[in-house]
Order: C-alpha cells, then sequence, then structure tokens
C-alpha cells in the first residue's frame, strides 16, 4: 500500500501534507502535489493533515487512476521538501467538482 493525492488538491495545494513527510516523497506540479509510490513508506501521516481530504490509501475504491497519475508525475515533477503558501485564491477551489478534467496541469511546479 501507498497514499495517492487526487484531484481535490488541483488548485488547493495546501501543502501541510510536505510539512509532515518523514521521506520527503512529494513531488510539485504547477497546480497540485503527487506522491512517488516507491518512496512513500507507508506511514499515513500525511492523510490526516490534509485539511481538504485529498490523500488517500491506494488500496481504497476508485484510487486505480490516482495511483498511476501519482506514479507518473511524481517522475516528472521536482521533488518538494518545505511547505510553501498556497495559492491566494486555493479556498475557492476546495469544492470544485472535474477539476481533473477541467484544470489539471502537466507542468512542473
Amino acid at each position: 500500500m501507498t497514499y495517492v493525492v487526487d484531484e481535490k488538491c488541483i488548485k488547493c495545494k495546501l501543502m501541510d501534507c510536505v510539512e509532515v513527510c518523514p521521506v520527503d516523497c512529494f513531488y510539485e506540479g504547477e497546480n497540485m502535489l503527487v506522491i512517488h509510490p516507491d518512496e512513500c513508506i507507508d506511514c499515513g501521516v500525511c492523510e490526516p493533515e490534509c485539511p481538504i481530504e485529498a490523500i488517500h490509501p491506494d488500496t481504497e475504491e476508485n484510487m486505480e487512476k490516482w495511483a498511476e497519475i501519482n506514479r507518473v508525475y511524481s517522475e516528472k515533477w521536482p521533488n518538494i521538501k518545505e511547505k510553501k503558501e498556497p495559492p491566494a485564491d486555493s479556498k475557492d477551489w476546495e469544492n470544485v467538482e472535474n477539476k481533473f478534467e477541467n484544470y489539471f496541469s502537466e507542468k512542473a511546479g
């Protein structure tokens, strides 16, 4: 098992998770974070730290897509080790539906 970030993170990017990760397995895209599945030690400390509940075990239902997205983009995007300020409008994006289809960016952060 590993943990994955889902579309709730898109355009929110709150980064509380980065601050607590003991192995620095988060990677930063332009508008979301992902977890490198081979680096994650499955400790779970990041999951409760996410205020928008965007982090889940990959064993949860419907997480296959997100496990693959996390794997692919953690190989492309830069590692992030320190919490940064979230986007100024992050609160406006917390409950938006279909963020992956409409707003996901493949660009690095």
